[in-house]
């Protein structure tokens, strides 16, 4: 009996994270796999009502949990970053999620914006550090509010925090047995300190440890090219936490969209979140017309994690086999209502 947290958020959060669940419920039955769903009211509405974004009594209980289902976080009445950082920010922090895993895959009859690519030429991953670097906020201003305003903001990596990520990367390459390819993404030319560690790391883990993944390193502007030109190139990619954020964003355009777009916030040894990538998308709240894919393979990720790989699997196929008949996906759009596409995946699963 697993315990998962659901946490469905703002604007049309919550109606795609019910697509998931819909989708989970008619696989965990075919599957024979028992959970409990605790609900959390959490997200910008909460915090209007009564100031506060994650009480630590929830914390508390979030960490006793196997694993969390997000919605989405944003609300326009709330000023950007309170809730990031009250929320989505120290779930991560305080549960040790220190790997964001962000696939990067083109599902049959999903539209591209790259020409004459299609699900043969992008099908990669990313392992991104989500814990250190820019994000853990440390930095100062100097003379603020005058024309000599300095603002210092410290990227902070530490060796034992780039071999957790590593360590990740190359395991998660071995398991995927594509191309055996991990590929560093920096910038060793400009930020001198931070990808040295990174790249020293990097090339000692992989001459000890697994001679056989074939390491690569690109620059994360070059790495931008070539995810448009020639994404084929790629198999997993390792990156820091600030490039991982922009780089993913990238990756999801050319799989079709924020709609179909999935990632995990992972704590291998703890407690792992699971979210569609894409906002809150607070003017369509209750139109029914958002794609709820990237919740339902959100859900799959999920259940891959906590080992009922063949449930996950079988998600993946259900979601596949749906997406050819969504024509309008061919234009960048839907066609169908969210309920509509949950329903048919769950078709695809029950048979």
């Amino acid at each position: 009996m697993y315990k998962i947290a659901v946490l469905p958020g703002d604007g049309t959060g919550p109606e795609v994270v019910a697509e998931g669940l819909k989708v989970l419920d008619a696989v965990s039955e075919k599957y024979g796999i028992k959970y409990e769903k605790i609900h959390y009211d959490l997200g910008g509405e909460k915090y209007k009502k009564t100031g506060e974004i994650l009480p630590e009594s929830v914390l508390k209980e979030l960490r006793t949990v196997d694993s969390i289902f997000l919605g989405a976080i944003g609300h326009p009445d709330v000023k950007p970053g309170i809730l990031e950082k009250g929320l989505l920010l120290k779930l991560r922090f305080s549960l040790e999620q220190y790997i964001n895993l962000r696939p990067v895959k083109l599902y049959p009859g999903v539209w591209t914006p790259i020409k004459d690519k299609g699900p043969e030429s992008i099908d990669f991953v990313f392992v991104r550090e989500n814990n250190e670097g820019l994000y853990v906020g440390e930095g100062e201003f100097i003379d603020k509010g005058t024309p000599d305003e300095v603002a210092v903001q410290v990227s902070r990596n530490t060796r034992r925090g780039i071999d957790k990520c590593l360590k990740y990367a190359f395991e998660f390459t071995r398991k995927r047995n594509k191309r055996k390819q991990l590929t560093l993404v920096g910038k060793t030319n400009v930020l001198t300190y931070a990808f040295d560690l990174w790249e020293r790391a990097f090339n000692e883990m992989g001459e000890k440890e697994y001679p056989d993944i074939k390491r690569d390193y690109a620059h994360v502007d070059a790495t931008c090219m070539w995810m448009i030109k020639n994404p084929e190139w790629f198999d997993v990619l390792v990156t820091d936490n600030m490039f991982g954020d922009i780089v993913t964003d990238l990756g999801a355009m050319i799989q079709g969209g924020m709609g179909i777009a999935a990632g995990g916030n992972i704590n291998p040894k703890g407690v792992s979140m699971f979210e569609p990538i894409g906002g809150s998308a607070p003017k369509y709240t209750g139109q029914n017309v958002i794609n709820p894919l990237a919740a339902i393979c959100a859900g799959g990720m999920m259940l891959d994690i906590l080992g009922e790989t063949e449930a996950s699997k079988k998600i993946e196929e259900a979601v596949m086999k749906v997406t050819p008949k969504l024509d309008s996906l061919s234009a960048g759009k839907m066609g169908y209502s969210t309920q509509e596409v949950g329903d048919l995946v769950v078709k695809e699963i029950v048979g």
